[in-house]
């Protein structure tokens, strides 16, 4: 199908309107909190080193380090890349250590170890009911929240005064999802229903539903194992990261102005899988764009819809992928 020309003005338009957006995600992925037992020297840097694993995970887009020739070495020589760290009361009233590392420093070492960078995931939105029926706090998340920072993926949790609809959410509505990337900047959302012994959950990912059950001995062990399951399934679809470029046609629908238009090449020319963007034509409000990238067609579109500013689509004539774009 051989689809119309933007025309010039709209072209201008976008060019005219194009500045370079700033992906705006809660917390920052070079920053960790990690237990430690006492303020020691040897415990400070066996936390640098717990934490810059973690980090290093997280800038690598999950992918498994610890292979890595020099990887041992870069935790060894961990406190050299701190940029800042601060004591705290944890949770419980155990002590932890948060620590910030230099993100340029973070960068060179994902660089010398060999490893294509993938980007920094979007953070996991957590809502998680109760037994009771209520919505859990920050406080009552912990091993939660735990077990998928470590693997590599940061969480963020609801705002009191304003939850989402989590029948809406579960059901990937559109809407929905729109209203949380305005809000949270994720298109990653972990639902959860704790019952006796176990929970029910739904990670939503880029407007797709995975839903699955488990057990535990106890809600703090229901919760770790959910964790982990939702950081595997994450994972499944994020960390795929080839060492050669693939050539791929994108259709984007829902593109209805110059505006939209400029902010969706804004979005791709930042993503640091994608090497080049070329508008191919036109037709109502979508636009098919041939994308040179370091993911074949499927991976891309996944990866950018957990970004929360589009949605996986319906397939579309002469597309490889198909995506939907919210706002």
């Amino acid at each position: 199908m051989r689809l119309p020309r933007l025309s010039i003005v709209a072209l201008l338009l976008a060019f005219v309107a194009w500045s370079p957006l700033h992906a705006q995600v809660p917390g920052s992925p070079y920053s960790v909190t990690v237990p430690v037992s006492d303020t020691s020297s040897a415990q400070r840097d066996e936390a640098f080193a717990t934490a810059l694993g973690q980090v290093l995970v997280r800038v690598a887009g999950g992918q498994d380090l610890r292979n890595k020739a020099g990887y041992a070495d870069a935790l060894g020589k961990a406190r050299s890349l701190v940029q800042q760290f601060q004591y705290a009361k944890a949770d419980g009233g155990g002590l932890s250590l948060q620590v910030n590392f230099e993100p340029g420093a973070v960068r060179r070492l994902i660089d010398t170890l060999g490893v294509s960078r993938a980007g920094v995931k979007p953070p996991v939105l957590l809502l998680v009911k109760g037994s009771d029926g209520q919505l859990l706090q920050q406080d009552d998340l912990g091993s939660l929240a735990q077990a998928v920072t470590a693997g590599g993926t940061g969480v963020v949790y609801p705002a009191p005064a304003s939850t989402p609809d989590l029948a809406r959410v579960a059901a990937a509505d559109p809407a929905a999802l729109a209203s949380i990337n305005q809000q949270y900047h994720t298109g990653l959302v972990l639902l959860g229903n704790l019952h006796d012994g176990g929970g029910d959950w739904v990670l939503v990912s880029g407007g797709k539903a995975q839903r699955w059950s488990n057990q535990g001995a106890t809600e703090d062990a229901v919760l770790a194992d959910a964790g982990t399951g939702a950081v595997g399934r994450v994972g499944q679809q994020l960390n795929v990261v080839s060492a050669t470029v693939s050539t791929s046609r994108l259709w984007v629908d829902g593109v209805g102005s110059a505006m939209a238009y400029a902010n969706l090449l804004s979005m791709l020319n930042a993503d640091p899988t994608v090497r080049s963007v070329t508008t191919l034509g036109a037709q109502d409000d979508g636009i098919m764009l041939e994308i040179r990238a370091a993911l074949p067609a499927a991976a891309l579109a996944t990866s950018l819809a957990a970004g929360g500013r589009l949605l996986l689509d319906a397939p579309h004539d002469g597309a490889d992928a198909s995506l939907r774009w919210l706002h």
